[in-house]
């Protein structure tokens, strides 16, 4: 029996899934772009697709939809136990809500800071070192477009407020510690190269590993293993994301994908054993990290062999991921974090205030559970 699934087009998210299909895997993969990834319905994705690879702000929409299988339906709670305590981070949790566990941590991710090595030899360490590089260079880059902005937003508010906690999307920040990361947001974003503006994650990485060099640096942005490799013409060098003070943690946004499994799909004994199989330490410290992944192993992460092969990429951004923070994963959340990136890019053009900037995405916020109400 074959299962069909949906992954996202990257080779960090479709060549092992591929690889695992073309050595008789029992699972299908269709791909999606990155911004169909970020936003697409999950609803209609599990009508169609027996597996899905997703991130955890889906969860709320998925939940209230009633679309994806609970994994405690398909696998032992010992057996869920062993991979969360081999997670790195938070990857585990992040998919546990409303007292279940609903998708595999295949992938991990954060928003970490990356730097063309050539240009320049060490990176800033606090948010004050890379305003002072942007003033002096104006060649500092902020990820601002999709929903970046408001996720650059929300890491540095975690950077200036480790305790700050929106994982139920039950709680907003103060409005004074969000007017403050919205200033040092703004304060870099009159200075981040116009070449960049317009471009996702993925594009921002090409055009730094393209050659260009108007962009030395982006303090936050998902890191993606495959442009720190070696093997690259022009490999860039991923580190920690900034601290407001030097003896403080980085601040950090989880991303990462976990298969889901549809609700609608009967999981038989290959399947169950494929997924064990994509999950197991070897696997993830081997298999994925050599086709191109980004394993949710924490054992992965400080592997000497898989560091070798990727610029130090796992071990020079452990930190970051280790103290990562979870988005709110309620029920109109995707939404509005693209409202809420789309007022932000809109005020940094038009130079609004920070309180003013700051009271718009707090009602966003508000607006996207009475949203929520009404389906």
């Amino acid at each position: 029996m074959s299962f069909r699934g949906l992954t996202w087009d990257h080779p960090r998210g479709r060549n092992a899934l591929e690889a695992a299909q073309a050595q008789g895997g029992p699972v299908i993969w269709d791909v999606q772009p990155l911004e169909g990834f970020e936003s697409g319905p999950i609803g209609q994705l599990c009508a169609h697709y027996d597996l899905i690879v997703l991130d955890h702000p889906h969860l709320g929409e998925a939940l209230a939809l009633d679309c994806l299988r609970p994994l405690d339906e398909v696998f032992p709670a010992e057996e869920l136990s062993a991979m969360a305590a081999q997670a790195i981070g938070p990857s585990t949790e992040s998919y546990v809500m409303a007292g279940r566990q609903w998708a595999l941590p295949l992938d991990a991710a954060t928003q970490v800071m990356v730097r063309r090595p050539d240009l320049l030899g060490r990176p800033p360490v606090t948010w004050q070192q890379v305003v002072e590089l942007s003033r002096s260079t104006g060649k500092v880059a902020l990820s601002l477009a999709g929903p970046h902005a408001f996720l650059s937003f929300l890491s540095v508010v975690q950077a200036m407020d480790a305790t700050v906690s929106l994982r139920d999307g039950d709680q907003w920040i103060p409005r004074d510690l969000a007017g403050k990361a919205i200033d040092l947001l703004a304060d870099l974003a009159a200075r981040s190269p116009a070449s960049v503006a317009h471009l996702n994650p993925i594009g921002i990485l090409e055009h730094m590993s393209g050659g260009q060099g108007d962009v030395i640096l982006c303090p936050l942005i998902y890191g993606y293993v495959n442009y720190a490799a070696p093997s690259r013409k022009m490999p860039l060098a991923f580190s920690d994301a900034p601290r407001m003070r030097a003896d403080m943690p980085p601040g950090s946004i989880l991303g990462g994908t976990g298969i889901a499994i549809s609700r609608k799909t009967t999981v038989d004994h290959a399947l169950r054993s494929h997924l064990l199989w994509l999950m197991s330490p070897d696997v993830q410290k081997g298999f994925i990290p050599d086709h191109d992944g980004q394993p949710g192993n924490r054992d992965a992460w400080s592997d000497r062999r898989v560091n070798e092969a990727t610029g130090n990429f796992f071990s020079d951004t452990f930190e970051t991921l280790e103290a990562a923070a979870i988005r709110p994963r309620h029920n109109g959340y995707i939404a509005f974090q693209g409202a809420a990136s789309a007022a932000m890019r809109d005020g940094f053009d038009s130079g609004c205030g920070a309180a003013t900037l700051a009271q718009r995405l707090e009602e966003l916020f508000h607006a996207s559970h009475k949203q929520e109400t009404q389906t």
